[in-house]
């Protein structure tokens, strides 16, 4: 099956305007003339995504900016109205937005956001046309208590319900176990294989083999360039979803050189 492998940069609550251009600046001379069997997209906070749709989406761009696609961390499950301090999928598409991060877990664990928010997060989003990366994952206690399998499947049955094939098929599945972010302990390979194996599996129960091989589940949790090329190796493993490492130019391009160098299918 030909999953192009996606790598995602999730820049959290770091990277200003300022900054953003910085990286920018930094990342597309270092990319020029390079080429990977990849996806490449970048979530900046809200405040920066106007700066990088202005870079990546000027008539000027090189080819390989304008390849970059841009995401947004979060969007709110409503069209518009008084709701302070959130922002809708249709301010989004203004900024040329084509992928949203939803249900990561820190937006679970510390804003409290329920399976049920987020399945109606995928629908708005899905109604603008926005592609979703949906984040599942379990904490290191859930694991320990064996409750690994179950945590996975109530998060996904939950989180796509009534979600038709046709809108599976626009949407990557990021399974980031919580223990591993931003802690630098990273799943092993075949811990982070018999998970995503896992998720497969329950997708081809909702929605078929078919859809099920077709789907990109990235991998989450402190992903650096030292392990990148193991991780994507696992059959089941399309690319990454990246916070710390893919904050300075030369790491997050590694990582798309190291991972993207060992998919051939």
């Amino acid at each position: 099956m030909n999953r192009k492998p996606i790598f995602a940069a999730n820049w959290k609550m770091n990277m200003g305007v300022s900054a953003t251009e910085d990286f920018l600046k930094s990342f597309l001379s270092k990319l020029q003339g390079q080429s990977f069997h990849a996806e490449i997209v970048i979530a900046p906070p809200f405040v920066s995504l106007a700066k990088l749709a202005d870079i990546l989406r000027s008539p000027s761009a090189s080819n390989e900016a304008q390849a970059i696609q841009i995401a947004a961390q979060n969007c709110s499950e409503h069209d518009a109205g008084a709701y302070t301090g959130e922002v809708s999928v249709l301010m989004l598409r203004e900024l040329f937005v084509h992928y949203v991060i939803i249900g990561h877990s820190e937006r679970r664990a510390i804003y409290g956001e329920t399976d049920a928010t987020l399945n109606a997060k995928i629908h708005k989003a899905r109604e603008a046309n926005l592609k979703p990366i949906f984040c599942i994952g379990e904490t290191l206690a859930q694991r320990e208590a064996g409750q690994l399998e179950a945590i996975l499947r109530t998060q996904l049955t939950a989180g796509l319900k009534e979600v038709s094939d046709k809108d599976l098929a626009e949407l990557v599945i990021a399974y980031e176990p919580v223990w591993a972010i931003g802690t630098g302990v990273t799943a092993t390979s075949a811990q982070a294989q018999d998970a995503h194996a896992f998720v497969r599996s329950v997708i081809a129960e909702l929605y078929g083999p078919d859809s099920a091989a077709k789907l990109r589940i990235q991998y989450g949790g402190s992903v650096k360039p030292g392990n990148a090329a193991e991780l994507m190796a696992c059959p089941d493993i399309d690319g990454a979803l990246i916070g710390g490492a893919a904050l300075e130019p030369q790491s997050f391009l590694e990582i798309i050189r190291n991972g993207s160098c060992t998919q051939d299918s």
